[in-house]
């Protein structure tokens, strides 16, 4: 399927105005075929539609390589029966795509005894709800999840950010050293998310997280926009405060920021410098996916359009 919006398409010559109505013409085919991502690209699968063979026919269909699973058919990643696993991976098996994450909600929970939650922030649960005494058995299911699938990373998160974060940083750091350890032993990396609600939100509090935790499998899932809502410039002084050996995995999504509050828009049309930071990922040697995370409610609250647009803007970007 290829739709009429007309959207910003990034091509490697530059910023062209597309009606992409998919008629075989020469003219259009000639751009799509020039688009060829230098850096693989992926999406959250549930950012199309809860439906997972939508979802799926829609990222090939633009080009995408791999998937993140977070929710199927509405339901958490975490909470799927055997049944659906299985139906799950038939799917992705079916279409050649790749699963590079599962994106699961790990320690996006109250750390106990910490400082009031920010109440500023929105807590996006993702049709999920455990306490920070499941997070155990959480884990474990997530490890065996990612086997099943042959998926490499586990994100996670660092509990929901408090009026004082810094006094969160202990607990932080003791619940992804044993996260880390428990992973190791499974050949997995734990994705540590910066993420505008929880505690480490910015590449400065995640560098402090790095600093302090060696683990080789603890990397980081890089999100500038979520970097850009928490007060930092993202790209280029936030990212370069990261060791780019230990960023794992990227999501994009783009907005601007009025007041505290993200303004969402179609991926390389806002205030994120997306042309800049994918250099700087293929000039350092990046070896993960870009995977998008659109957000964008899209043109009159369409979802799936926002992220077909936003996913083709991906691949123009990829391939400069």
């Amino acid at each position: 399927m290829v739709t009429s919006q007309l959207f910003f398409l990034t091509s490697p010559i530059s910023h062209i105005a597309v009606d992409l109505l998919w008629n075989g013409a020469p003219e259009t085919r000639a751009i799509i075929d020039s688009m060829q991502p230098k850096i693989p690209i992926a999406a959250i699968t549930d950012e199309f539609s809860p439906d997972l063979e939508t979802s799926l026919d829609a990222m090939v269909e633009i080009g995408m390589t791999g998937a993140e699973l977070r929710l199927l058919w509405g339901k958490n990643i975490m909470d799927l029966t055997a049944d659906e696993l299985a139906k799950a991976k038939e799917l992705l098996d079916a279409r050649n795509l790749q699963v590079i994450s599962i994106a699961s909600p790990i320690l996006k929970c109250v750390l106990p005894g910490a400082p009031d939650v920010d109440t500023r922030f929105q807590h996006d649960v993702f049709a999920f709800k455990h306490t920070f005494d499941d997070q155990p058995r959480l884990a474990e299911h997530a490890f065996k999840i990612a086997h099943l699938f042959g998926a490499k990373i586990i994100r996670v998160f660092s509990f929901w950010r408090t009026v004082q974060p810094e006094k969160c940083f202990d607990g932080v750091v003791k619940s992804l050293d044993q996260l880390c350890r428990s992973a190791a032993a499974e050949g997995l990396i734990i994705g540590l998310e910066n993420e505008n609600a929880c505690n480490i939100a910015t590449a400065s509090e995640t560098k402090s997280v790095l600093d302090v935790l060696s683990h080789p499998n603890l990397k980081v899932v890089w999100d500038p926009a979520n970097c850009l809502i928490s007060g930092e410039n993202p790209f280029p002084d936030g990212y370069r405060l990261l060791p780019p050996a230990r960023v794992g995995h990227v999501h994009i999504k783009d907005c601007h920021v009025e007041g505290h509050t993200p303004v969402w828009g179609p991926v390389g049309t806002r205030t994120i410098d997306w042309k800049g930071q994918i250099a700087a990922l293929k000039a350092d040697g990046y070896p993960g996916y870009i995977s998008l995370e659109t957000h964008w409610p899209g043109p009159g609250g369409n979802k799936y359009e926002a992220s077909w647009i936003s996913g083709w803007n991906l691949r123009g970007l990829a391939s400069m």
